[in-house]
């Protein structure tokens, strides 16, 4: 039934019972996006201790795909350093705007499921993307609007 809706059950999962869905009072971090072609809005807040992400939420207006998205990046962030999402969000960017061949479930079910959504649904690329690009806005301090061309 995945296959003839078009998104894996981890999307639909995702979809059905966002994590990090709320404002995060005191946010250290945060940065706006939108999406044109889909009408996605979305901000992304992070709490910053040390060098550690304690806390990643965001709010958003948007389609089930970015809504998933963000809610798989809430997770996967959750202590990890800022040297670590430095590279890994900038390298998972990179893949989901390549439509690149996603990994081997069994390493990482959250990555394969995001990279087999684009790579099936090409239209969804920017969806996907938004939340990551909006996360790196927020590490690094940018105020500007993010959006994601493809």
């Amino acid at each position: 039934m995945a296959e003839a809706r078009g998104y894996d059950d981890l999307i639909m999962e995702h979809i059905r019972n966002a994590r990090g869905y709320r404002v995060l009072e005191a946010p250290t971090h945060q940065a706006n996006g939108v999406n044109p072609l889909c009408g996605d809005e979305m901000t992304v807040y992070a709490q910053i201790s040390g060098n550690r992400v304690d806390a990643l939420t965001y709010q958003c207006s948007c389609c089930g795909v970015s809504m998933a998205s963000a809610s798989m990046m809430s997770e996967y962030v959750q202590g990890k350093s800022l040297a670590q999402l430095q590279t890994s969000v900038a390298s998972f960017s990179a893949a989901l705007l390549a439509h690149a061949e996603p990994p081997d479930a069994g390493t990482d079910s959250m990555r394969h499921a995001l990279l087999k959504t684009v790579r099936d649904l090409p239209s969804r690329t920017p969806c996907a993307a938004l939340p990551w690009a909006i996360l790196a806005a927020a590490l690094d301090g940018r105020t500007e609007t993010v959006s994601v061309q493809v």
